[in-house]
């Protein structure tokens, strides 16, 4: 970044959630590395391939894939990620698969996820188990112990259309490899 540049909070949390999704670190999203958090998540819950949340996790992740993928040529650099983040293109394919992690983490299928679903999804996404109980207390706004699906999907919204959400301050702690 050049001196005098300013980095919007926006910018920081899509600099942070690209971060999570560009798993080894080496500056572009590949379809592989994206699709594998559908692996870890199942993985993390136990939850086996041909389970019907876990194919319908890789179908929404693999709209949102196509979605995001803007030129097609099989990778996503930040600066294409950048442009298409927000408030349309979570809407359009990121609530769905988002929602979809929630399912595949929400074993008993109630739509709430209890502390220890919670920390689990949160760890197979890359984030830092530590982080979880905060980020936990932060959506769970009526404090009875479980997270609600449509708080769930607010504070990731609120984080990476503004940059700011309830658990902003622990979202995207990326745990590497």
């Amino acid at each position: 970044m050049s001196e005098g540049t300013t980095v919007t909070v926006t910018d920081a949390a899509k600099r942070r959630i690209f971060a999570m999704l560009d798993v080894d670190g080496d500056g572009v999203i590949s379809r592989a590395e994206y699709l594998a958090r559908v692996d870890r998540a199942a993985a993390a819950m136990g939850r086996e391939a041909g389970h019907s949340v876990v194919v319908a996790a890789y179908a929404a992740h693999e709209e949102v894939w196509a979605d995001m993928d803007g030129d097609r040529d099989g990778r996503v650099t930040f600066e294409e990620y950048r442009t298409w983040a927000g408030h349309d293109a979570f809407e359009r394919s990121c609530r769905p698969a988002l929602g979809s992690l929630f399912d595949l983490a929400d074993r008993d299928g109630d739509g709430r996820l209890s502390r220890e679903e919670f920390t689990r999804l949160r760890v197979a996404s890359r984030n830092i188990a530590s982080d979880a109980d905060r980020a936990f207390d932060d959506l769970d706004i009526d404090h009875d112990g479980l997270i609600e699906r449509d708080a769930y999907l607010a504070g990731i919204h609120d984080y990476v259309t503004t940059g700011a959400s309830p658990m902003g301050a622990v979202y995207g702690s990326a745990a590497r490899p």
